[in-house]
This record gives C-alpha cells, structure tokens and sequence, in this order.
C-alpha cells in the first residue's frame, strides 16, 4: 500500500464531508434535507478544487485514499 500525505485542511474538509452524509443518510424520507446536500455540494466542491490535486505527483487513487486516511485519523467513524 502506497502512503499518502494529505494537507490536514483537506483531510477536515474530508471529514467533514463524511459526517455530512452520515447525517443525512440517518435522516428520515420525510425530513428537510436542503441544508445536508448544498453543505455536502459545498464540501465537494471545496475537496475537489484544493490545491493539492493540482499537484503533479498525485495518484489515481488519492479520493479513496484520502477518504481512509480522514477515518483512520479519528476524525470520522467508519459507517
């Protein structure tokens, strides 16, 4: 397995965005949700633009990987 470093503002943002869509897939069908997806669009959209992905050392499999490396901190709770 390759070791990763990720920045630890775009592990949060990725934390973050694990949370978010905890959250809103434990909410009820009938519940308001607007507020759950334009903060995970938000989150996206914040992960995806980072400057670190303009590097040009990055890997395919950073997304996955940086989505590991945001649980095995601590930060998020695997599902």
């Amino acid at each position: 397995m390759q070791c990763i470093s990720f920045p630890d503002d775009l592990v949060t943002l990725q934390a973050d965005w694990l949370r978010t869509y905890r959250e809103l897939a434990g909410r009820p069908a009938a519940a308001s949700t607007t507020t759950l997806r334009r903060r995970l669009i938000t989150l996206s959209c914040a992960i995806s633009a980072h400057p670190y992905w303009s590097r040009p050392a990055r890997t395919a499999g950073g997304p996955v990987e940086l989505r590991r490396v945001a649980r095995a901190r601590g930060w998020v709770r695997a599902a």
